[in-house]
């Protein structure tokens, strides 16, 4: 499922007190939907890192009552009160006799003499086994006790979020251009970085940084591993030595178009982020005169920064120009 269906699961599931285990590669996202889920439906997240505890560590602490007997105190990360999610990362990373630990609090919601408040709901991640990630088979008993979601990476739902980070414009422009690249993962591989959405989310962070231009490139590599560096370098190259895009939005009809692909997706990406009521006349003529399919990506791209281009009579006019391309 693509992380927008992953969410919309988990808003339904949530409120159900329904046990939920979203499954996916390495550095996809999962904690962060997880995380965003319960930051939209307004309820307090508890994430417990479940490689980390100990069998003991769920159950608690035993002390001895006014009436002599053996008392368990929980341990102070487990809600008491109010409504949220309990998320229960890397689970299957987790020791088995840790895992069994978890068993009665996901079905029966309780442990020992603790009880989940009636508000919250278990969710839990992890990576799959053929991801070469350190797992521990997880027990048929366990695994039965959620209802289990694929994470699969999307490229649009990615760049949507992306767009809404401090992010330099040529990492969404050469996401958008090699979009393989999000998630390049092969498990047989031994290089320590690969292409991920978590490692090009660090990209992003770094770049925003603006280190030195003679680290940069060792920097990426770091993140992202050699290949994906090399061909993301060549792009910066040619997206930072673009048209000035003003004078592109000043003078549409006349200014020079690309012949090259990868300098119209970086091209595109700069002109969608100057979209607004005083640039779509500008902005849709330009897109008229680019090869349909980066018309339509210029177009779409300037409505998702700001959606006064729908407004334009300019786009109407393109709209009617390019049905066949759009519907």
């Amino acid at each position: 499922m693509r992380p927008k269906n992953i969410a919309s699961a988990l808003k339904s599931l949530i409120p159900a007190g329904q046990p939920v285990f979203v499954w996916g590669p390495p550095g996809v996202g999962k904690s962060q939907v997880v995380t965003q889920v319960a930051e939209d439906m307004g309820v307090e997240l508890v994430d417990i890192r479940a490689v980390l505890l100990d069998p003991v560590d769920l159950r608690g602490l035993p002390t001895i009552g006014e009436d002599k007997t053996a008392r368990w105190i929980p341990p102070s990360f487990l809600p008491e009160a109010g409504r949220g999610v309990l998320f229960l990362d890397e689970l299957n990373a987790a020791p088995p006799l840790v895992q069994a630990a978890c068993y009665q609090l996901v079905l029966d919601r309780k442990v020992g003499e603790y009880e989940l408040p009636e508000g919250w709901s278990v969710v839990a991640a992890g990576n799959r086994e053929t991801d070469r990630a350190v797992t521990h088979r997880m027990p048929s008993a366990l695994a039965n006790r959620f209802v289990h979601l694929d994470f699969e990476v999307h490229t649009e739902d990615w760049l949507e979020w992306a767009g809404h980070q401090a992010f330099p414009n040529e990492l969404t422009a050469f996401i958008r251009f090699r979009p393989n690249l999000l998630h390049n993962f092969d498990p047989q591989g031994s290089e320590k970085a690969f292409p991920s959405p978590r490692s090009w989310e660090f990209v992003g962070r770094m770049l925003s940084c603006s280190p030195p231009p003679d680290i940069e490139y060792d920097l990426v590599k770091g993140a992202v591993g050699e290949g994906a560096a090399a061909e993301f370098s060549g792009f910066c190259k040619v997206f930072r030595e673009l048209p000035d895009p003003d004078r592109i939005l000043a003078a549409p009809l006349t200014s020079v178009v690309p012949e090259d692909p990868a300098t119209i997706y970086a091209l595109c990406e700069v002109l969608a982020r100057k979209a607004a009521e005083n640039t779509a006349e500008s902005i849709i003529t330009y897109a008229s005169r680019l090869p349909s399919e980066f018309g339509v990506l210029l177009v779409r791209d300037s409505i998702r920064a700001d959606r006064v281009i729908v407004n334009s009579p300019a786009f109407s006019r393109w709209a009617a120009d390019n049905s066949a391309v759009l519907f």
